[in-house]
């Protein structure tokens, strides 16, 4: 069986979380034991970057500098945990991974695509998903979802136009790279997009 390693994609509120845990019970049920892990975070170290750029305080923070802590943590995520994860036969499921940077920090920021994926470059030593599943999900309805949770984190706070930018650019990856991203709607019950994740699961493994 190929290394699975599989990202979940989409904008703040597509309801990665709830689906991730679906597809965990899903290979669980089929005796693949499953890590999970998130973006950024994962480890002790990738945790303490994210206090840092989530932190609400530090609004004067440069857009390079952001890209840079999203990419040591990253770095951090893929040595500590994804590749021995897999080296061991285990599955990985990641909440979000170097397409989020691309979105967030390439469009949203305007630090452009490209540059983000060659500055991560180094970072993912050769580690590429076998699945990214997007959470497609209109801007406006997914800010309405997260204010309904909790309260928002520095990146959440950002503007509506900001938010719009992350949605546009996470589509133009789907159509760029169609052969990894299945991009899903994230409005569909809960149930019936399991239910897809499953089947295109399926498929890759």
């Amino acid at each position: 069986m190929k290394n699975i390693f599989i990202t979940m994609e989409g904008p703040d509120g597509a309801g990665k979380s709830t689906q991730i845990e679906l597809l965990k019970k899903y290979f669980e049920g089929k005796d693949i034991e499953v890590v999970l892990t998130r973006e950024p975070g994962g480890t002790r170290i990738s945790e303490a970057v994210r206090a840092v750029i989530l932190n609400k305080e530090y609004k004067e923070m440069d857009y390079k500098t952001e890209l840079m802590l999203y990419t040591a943590a990253r770095a951090q995520l893929v040595a500590e945990v994804i590749k021995p994860a897999l080296l061991q036969g285990k599955a990985v499921i990641c909440d979000r991974f170097v397409d989020s940077s691309a979105v967030y920090q390439g469009m949203g920021r305007g630090l452009g695509v490209e540059q983000v994926y060659k500055i991560n470059e180094y970072a993912l030593d050769g580690l590429k998903p076998i699945l990214t599943i997007l959470l497609d999900l209109d801007a406006t309805e997914g800010i309405r979802r997260k204010k309904n949770q909790a309260e928002l984190d520095r990146m959440e706070e950002e503007s509506i136009d900001f938010h719009k930018k992350v949605v546009e650019g996470y589509r133009q990856l789907a159509e760029l790279d169609k052969d990894r991203i299945y991009k899903i709607d994230a409005t569909l019950p809960v149930e019936e997009i399991a239910k897809l994740i499953r089947e295109e699961v399926d498929k890759r493994i």
